[in-house]
């Protein structure tokens, strides 16, 4: 009999520590709200795993991981008879081109990664069925699961602690006018740079993290991590726009001129410059 079960009564944590500590073997399926994915284990070990939203056969975990060229890429993918999984990286390992660790690796990463993006999934349904043969063409792997519960754990308490500190994706932000805001120490990274370039009070947490592609963890950290900074405030949004009416960004409406002034400032501001 298959297992069922909602992620809020059973988290991903708990579900691979069953999976360790059983050594099962089959299928996981979990439907979330917005993507599904499917995670392959073997006597309790993590053998394959994948999201609906993002391609995982072996060419693109390949290209993703810059092991293969956009010229490469699309040659294979444009071959007139498809090649499985097995069947690439047999050829790729005879040319020469890679070796048999590095393909592993590879996909040991994605998979990994797949993993981790679920455990910011506070809600959806999952099932687990032990009789599921593995995806056929794949190329399967074993991984441990220890470490990943580990995270998965860590991850849970400051999934809770996040939520306590900002309980409303619906609420909005703005800059601080504060003149005691130290922003000299601030060193932003690629993701905190996408959230800042859409603060507006009109723009609420939620259409943030969708226009940034981010799950409710990313966006909770990068914003309780700008809140702390001092460099934001929460704030009730100016309006509630319809969807799908598209998000405002701080630039909108100005000139290219005021633009430039606008971005250079905003930079001075956090860089300290």
């Amino acid at each position: 009999m298959a297992l069922k079960g909602n992620l809020r009564d059973f988290s991903i944590t708990q579900l691979l520590n069953l999976v360790n500590l059983a050594r099962k073997t089959g299928m996981l399926y979990i439907r979330g709200a917005e993507a599904k994915a499917e995670i392959y284990f073997r006597e309790g070990k993590l053998a394959y795993a994948a999201m609906s939203h993002q391609p995982n056969d072996l060419a693109s975990v390949l290209y993703r991981e810059k092991k293969l060229s956009a010229g490469q890429y699309k040659a294979i993918k444009a071959r007139k008879e498809p090649m499985n999984d097995k069947a690439l990286g047999l050829l790729l390992v005879n040319a020469g081109y890679l070796s048999q660790e590095e393909i592993l690796q590879c996909l040991q990463a994605a998979y990994v990664g797949v993993v981790k993006r679920l455990f910011a999934w506070a809600e959806g349904y999952f099932e687990f069925d032990g009789k599921a043969p593995p995806p056929a063409g794949r190329i399967l792997v074993r991984v441990d699961l220890e470490n990943l519960i580990i995270e998965g754990a860590r991850q849970l308490r400051e999934w809770e602690q996040l939520q306590n500190e900002i309980p409303d994706l619906d609420m909005a932000l703005k800059f601080t006018d504060r003149p005691d805001t130290n922003l000299r120490k601030l060193s932003l990274s690629v993701e905190e740079w996408r959230v800042v370039s859409f603060i507006n009070p009109k723009n609420t947490i939620r259409q943030i993290a969708r226009a940034t592609k981010m799950n409710d963890l990313e966006i909770r950290r990068i914003v309780y991590g700008l809140l702390q900074a001092g460099l934001v405030e929460l704030v009730r949004p100016e309006h509630k726009p319809a969807p799908p009416r598209p998000i405002h960004t701080a630039l909108e409406g100005k000139t290219k001129d005021e633009q430039r002034s606008l971005v250079n400032r905003l930079i001075s501001r956090i860089r300290g410059l």
